[in-house]
């Protein structure tokens, strides 16, 4: 194969061959506007394939228990169901989405075999000719439970004697060899020593819901040539197809994902939930199949973003200068990990926020609780973070009488400086935000501030 790369047209995006800003800064159309407000998107459930099957789910009714007995034979007796299908009828049950980066282990069954450690997990699907037939199929699933103790509350799963839920024998995710995500810089111990003040503070959130308009699902065609054709509203496309492949134990060249409408998302709509059970339904009765979520089951098992619980403790100098920052963040995985080892990696990559800090120690635990599992929500181990560093500012500034603003220059971190993951800082730009933001609101700051810059540290 021939040909050249050609060199980004860098006039365009400024403006230059038109004498303005052609797209920075000018309203454009988005690709996809005139279709949705034309009613011509295509989105998956505009696919009514002949022959379409319904899959719906009985799903546990406890948040932990051992599982004694599943009979199926009430549903088979639903006229119009076709199939019911158990973990024994699933190649490769047990997944995590994220073993495409080579994160594992896995950990969550596509269905509950022993166990479920969830209220709504998914133990059997049963495949219909009608949506009532369906749901009427999987009202009639009997399971017998054995209760086991639950845990709802990530320090309480982290304690001393608390019941472990997970098989891999800890209630948290191990980041190499570690139980959290941990940052070490400076002496916090030393630092806190020298403070005038120690400040501490605790937030927490709860789990967020995505509430999409479009609710999760797939329609799942099989073709001609033995391939199958998923249209989902996944928002990762490649994840979609290479977990589902996995799990079914075929290549991916088996299967074709058309995707990229995706009905609100938000993160949502990441996990490979749906199309693996889809897949196998189309594939054991060799007919269309359509599995979507009930607006209840969105709202119940559909990933959220992960409530999370931050500890805070600073020292202080009487003149706002911080000069330690301890941080214990605990991230909600629920049951199962999904993306949360990687928020909460991510959570700490973001500590302990914009400031230069000669002391700092974080932890960031990945808890396992015998909650719905959460997952992406835009700027998942980021957002509640910044929520909780934030907050703490203005705590800080109330504490020591200083203005929140200027505290915030005083430790704003400048280009060159070392950041708490030994990077060195750069294009930082947060001393001209604040400078901005405040004469935006008409918020006084004296000449000296204003004279601050990101390129240099004056002493204030």
């Amino acid at each position: 194969m021939g040909g050249r790369i050609t060199p980004i047209d860098t006039a365009y995006f400024k403006g230059e061959r038109a004498g303005g800003f052609s797209v920075i800064g000018t309203p454009v159309q988005r690709s996809d506007a005139r279709g949705h407000v034309t009613g011509r998107t295509v989105f998956f459930e505009d696919m009514t394939p002949p022959g379409l099957t319904h899959v719906k789910i009985h799903r546990s009714a406890r948040h932990h228990a051992r599982i004694d007995r599943v009979d199926v034979s009430g549903a088979l007796e639903v006229p119009g169901v076709l199939r019911v299908i158990t973990h024994e009828d699933v190649p490769n049950n047990w997944y995590v989405v994220l073993r495409l980066i080579g994160v594992g282990p896995d950990d969550e069954p596509v269905l509950a075999e022993d166990r479920v450690l969830y209220r709504g997990e998914p133990i059997v699907a049963v495949v219909a000719e009608t949506e009532e037939a369906a749901r009427e199929g999987a009202a009639r699933v009997v399971v017998d439970y054995t209760d086991l103790p639950a845990v709802l509350d990530v320090e309480e799963a982290l304690a001393e004697g608390a019941p472990i839920i997970k098989q891999a024998g800890a209630n948290h995710f191990v980041y190499e060899g570690h139980p959290c995500r941990r940052i070490r810089f400076g002496d916090v111990e030393r630092g806190f020593a020298q403070a005038d003040r120690i400040i501490e503070g605790r937030y927490s959130s709860s789990p967020i819901e995505h509430a999409p308009a479009e609710p999760t699902g797939c329609v799942v065609v099989p073709q001609g040539d033995g391939r199958l054709r998923i249209h989902s509203n996944t928002q990762a496309a490649f994840f979609t197809l290479d977990n589902t492949a996995l799990i079914l134990g075929v290549p991916p060249t088996g299967l074709r994902v058309v995707g990229g409408t995706v009905g609100g998302g938000f993160g949502g709509k990441v996990d490979v939930i749906v199309e693996p059970l889809a897949c196998l339904a189309a594939m054991l009765t060799g007919r269309p199949a359509k599995y979507v979520y009930s607006r209840s089951e969105e709202m119940q098992v559909s990933s959220t973003r992960a409530a999370e619980r931050i500890h805070i403790r600073d020292g202080v100098m009487a003149d706002g200068r911080i000069v330690a920052r301890q941080v214990t963040l605990y991230v909600d995985a629920g049951a199962y990990s999904r993306h949360s080892p990687y928020g909460t990696t991510k959570a700490a990559a973001h500590m302990p926020g914009p400031y230069t800090i000669p002391n700092v120690h974080v932890d960031c635990y990945c808890v396992y609780t015998n909650r719905t599992p959460s997952s992406a929500m835009r700027g998942f181990g980021v957002t509640i973070g910044d929520f909780a560093l934030e907050s703490h500012m203005d705590h800080v500034a109330r504490e020591l009488g200083l203005d929140p603003l200027r505290l915030r220059l005083r430790n704003a971190y400048r280009d060159g400086d070392m950041k708490a993951h030994r990077k060195i800082a750069s294009g930082t730009a947060l001393v001209e935000v604040i400078q901005s933001a405040a004469a935006l609101v008409g918020h006084d700051l004296p000449p000296e501030y204003l004279a601050m810059s990101s390129t240099e540290r004056p002493e204030v």
